[in-house]
């Protein structure tokens, strides 16, 4: 992978727009698991804006995900941090990874769930969103500890292109 000075503007936007549908994804979801568990009972289902947004909004994390990918891949990203410990880097670059597999994998089993109706899907999207929510949670205490542990000014990354 390239290095690179900084995130482009693009990069940064696509992080925002990502983590803020992300937290949307946990707020939407019981209504599509709601209506999941109806369907599987045979049951109809009403039309409700949050199932629609939900799958929509998965569609859409994929996608721009699939596009973060592409960027990182040939425009490169800026190198961790100096002076870090060894272990630290390691754990960085390892969740950072996995955030990318479950912000990737989330939507394809939820679509296979949701559109294939594939129990065994809805049971890994379901242990997923714990996972993402996990590594979510350890990205933002990464960046909160080189911002106020470290003084780093590491978030500053995702805020200004350069």
């Amino acid at each position: 992978m390239k290095v690179t000075q900084g995130y482009s503007g693009t990069q940064i936007a696509l992080h925002w727009i990502v983590a803020v549908l992300i937290v949307m994804q946990f707020g939407f979801g019981d209504a599509i698991a709601t209506a999941f568990d109806a369907a599987s009972k045979g049951e109809e289902i009403a039309f409700n804006p949050m199932i629609l947004q939900h799958v929509a909004g998965g569609a859409l994390i994929l996608l721009l995900g699939i596009w973060r990918l592409k960027l990182i891949l040939t425009r490169g990203a800026p190198a961790a941090p100096e002076g870090g410990k060894p272990a630290a880097k390691i754990l960085a670059k390892a969740s950072t990874g996995m955030l990318y597999l479950f912000m990737l994998a989330m939507p394809i089993s939820g679509s296979v769930a949701w559109f294939g109706g594939v129990e065994a899907a809805a049971n890994m999207h379901n242990l997923g969103k714990i996972f993402l929510m996990l590594f979510v949670l350890l990205h933002i205490a990464g960046a909160v500890y080189h911002q106020v542990v470290l003084k780093d000014n590491l978030i500053a990354r995702m805020m200004k292109a350069g």
